[in-house]
């Protein structure tokens, strides 16, 4: 129960903060990635399925350029 909560808090935080930096330098792909990381921890409630799907989400604007 702990380690959900934490790993959601992390993504969110890290999802808020790509979403502001996405909002602010207009740049399409990190302003996604930032909103899928607010809201997808509420849909998996595996830890472990939250990690694997927000680091590979928190990756894509590293490996997708626009």
């Amino acid at each position: 129960m702990d380690s959900e909560l934490l790993v959601s808090f992390f993504f969110g935080l890290v999802g808020t903060g790509m979403f502001m930096y996405g909002r602010k330098a207009g740049r399409f792909v990190p302003l996604v990635a930032g909103g899928l990381l607010a809201v997808i921890p509420y849909f998996l409630p595996n830890w472990i399925a939250q990690v694997v799907v927000c680091s590979a989400i928190t990756a894509a604007p590293l490996v997708i350029k626009d």
